[in-house]
């Protein structure tokens, strides 16, 4: 609850940009901070794959810089256009190394699980995820054509991340 204010900010600075909520596990989908918090059941009333969801926050004042979302499983969904992992920095804290950080974090803990390879997507026209993703060791395996309409530019890249 000590990030309510603060989640609900975030989510106020993506809608006011008009940017995409990847990897907020929903957070665009609530009315509150509280039924966010529901991670568990809107897993389940709406059939998506169990995952964990953490707030990258600033140690230096205790800001919330980020969210990012790590699924246990791939669906067909998952595997074409979605990913392992999710993520998104908010507009007012992007291009400091968040995106490039928090990716290398939620690697270890796919690592520690014993995961050979993640796989991660963005949208083509998405250079820092794409810089975030390569700097992580993510190789492209292909593009492919966005048909759910997740990005911007109609396509999505799929990059595979040997851990």
């Amino acid at each position: 609850m000590a990030y309510k204010e603060q989640v609900m900010a975030f989510k106020a600075e993506m809608l006011a940009n008009h940017d995409s909520f990847d990897g907020c596990a929903g957070l665009n989908e609530v009315e509150s901070y509280e039924e966010w918090l529901d991670f568990r059941g809107r897993e389940r009333k709406k059939g998506w794959v169990r995952s964990d969801t953490w707030l990258t926050v600033r140690k230096s004042d205790g800001r919330v810089v980020g969210i990012i979302d790590c699924r246990s499983a791939l669906t067909d969904f998952l595997l074409q256009y979605g990913g392992h992992i999710g993520y998104c920095i908010r507009p007012s804290e992007r291009r400091k190394g968040y995106a490039k950080e928090q990716l290398r974090l939620a690697l270890e803990k796919y690592r520690e699980a014993g995961e050979e390879k993640v796989l991660v997507t963005c949208d083509k026209g998405n250079p820092g995820s794409e810089r975030a993703i390569r700097a992580n060791g993510g190789i492209l395996e292909n593009e492919v054509e966005d048909k759910p309409g997740l990005g911007k530019t109609g396509i999505i890249q799929r990059y595979w991340i040997a851990l």
